[in-house]
This record gives structure tokens, sequence and C-alpha cells, in this order.
């Protein structure tokens, strides 16, 4: 089960509007081994695509070290879909390289990118192998 505070989670779904109709994308860190979301950051989908989202080479080598030098990890690998829904694509699981993190996908489609509910799911893949798991919001 994903357990994340409800700041972080509206940040997702904010940042995953404001990109749409390109794909959002990036990472909640947390205290290694906690399992806890805790430090939002959005990352610049180099790729600049409604399909597909691309972290920035730069950027991840940075907010690895950045990680490293907190005793962090990403507990969150987040992206959006801007047509289709919140289930990881082929290329998705194929891309999957933290098998210790929460995968979540937001889906802005049907005009979710505006107002209303989106659909926001969270998901382990490991191996190529696709698991959904609850979520559970939290007030802090």
């Amino acid at each position: 089960m994903l357990t994340i505070d409800r700041a972080i989670h509206d940040a997702i779904i904010a940042h995953a509007r404001r990109d749409h109709p390109d794909e959002a994308c990036g990472v909640v860190a947390g205290p290694i081994g906690s399992d806890v979301p805790t430090r939002f950051v959005p990352m610049l989908n180099a790729a600049m695509s409604p399909t597909f989202y691309e972290f920035d080479s730069g950027d991840l080598l940075a907010l690895y070290r950045e990680m490293d030098d907190n005793d962090e990890e990403p507990v969150v690998v987040y992206h959006s879909h801007t047509s289709t829904e919140a289930y990881p694509s082929r290329t998705d699981i194929d891309l999957a390289g933290e098998p210790g993190a929460h995968y979540v996908l937001v889906s802005t489609r049907d005009g979710a990118d505006e107002t209303g509910p989106v659909d926001f799911r969270s998901y382990r893949i490991v191996d190529g192998v696709v698991t959904e798991e609850e979520v559970r919001v939290v007030d802090a």
C-alpha cells in the first residue's frame, strides 16, 4: 500500500494538469528504507510528448546525487497519461528500474486536466510484473 501525504498527492495532480497535454513526470524522495514519500521533486519531461516521458539525464543525475547526500531514495516515481487510463504501458513497464519504488500514474484524460477528479493509481513493477496497490491519502 502507498501511504501519501495529501499535499504531495495534490502536488502530483497539479503538475500533471499543468503539463497537459504533455506527460508530466517526477519523483518523491524519502529516507532510505522508510517507504515514506516526503520530498516532492517535479521533473522536466525531456521528451515533451503527450505519449511518452523521459527524465532529463542531467537533472536525474543531479537528483540522485542529492538523494545520496540526503540519505534518500526514490519512494515514488510518477508520471501522467494524457489520453489513456492510469495503467502502465508496455514502455513504462520496460523502463521501470526502481524495484522498491511505487509507480504512480495520473490520468488527465477526458477533461481531468482542468477540473474534477483524476484517476490516481499506484503500482509495484518488479521484473516486468505489474501489481496494483491501494493508495491511502493522509493529512499531515
